[in-house]
């Protein structure tokens, strides 16, 4: 059995160096180019969530689509990374590894869109609707 699969006492200081290995993790997402498109997608439901003023119940829903877009990315880029640094060179096995997580991000992105247009449309027709 290696160390870190020992039992070990409860740490804050260990805690806290967790977060601390999370946000580098985070900076590492942002070097990549998909990631300005999802925070690009995550403001515009941001400020349209705001400009209809979206009920909390609908609010809980975005976010949690949201995040489950930015998890599969972030997920897509660990495996993708993985594929990598485990065989460098093109190889069909990695490729469709790579493929397949790809397109755990692109059904997580679909759903995300099907579910936010049915909480976006009637809300923005009713905005606009209202001003009229």
């Amino acid at each position: 059995m290696r160390d870190r699969d020992a039992k070990h006492r409860f740490s804050l200081r260990e805690r806290f160096r967790s977060f601390i290995f999370a946000g580098r993790g985070l900076k590492l997402l942002f070097h990549e180019h998909n990631t300005w498109i999802h925070l690009f997608a995550t403001l515009c439901v941001a400020v349209v969530g705001w400009w209809v003023s979206l009920s909390p119940v609908k609010w809980a829903i975005a976010i949690i689509l949201v995040g489950n877009v930015w998890i599969t990315e972030a997920l897509n880029t660990a495996i993708e990374r993985l594929c990598d640094h485990v065989t460098p060179e093109r190889h069909p096995a990695i490729g469709h590894i790579k493929d397949i997580a790809a397109a755990a991000v692109l059904l997580s992105a679909i759903t995300a869109v099907g579910a936010g247009l049915c909480i976006f449309i009637p809300a923005i027709i009713d905005k606009v609707t209202q001003s009229l």
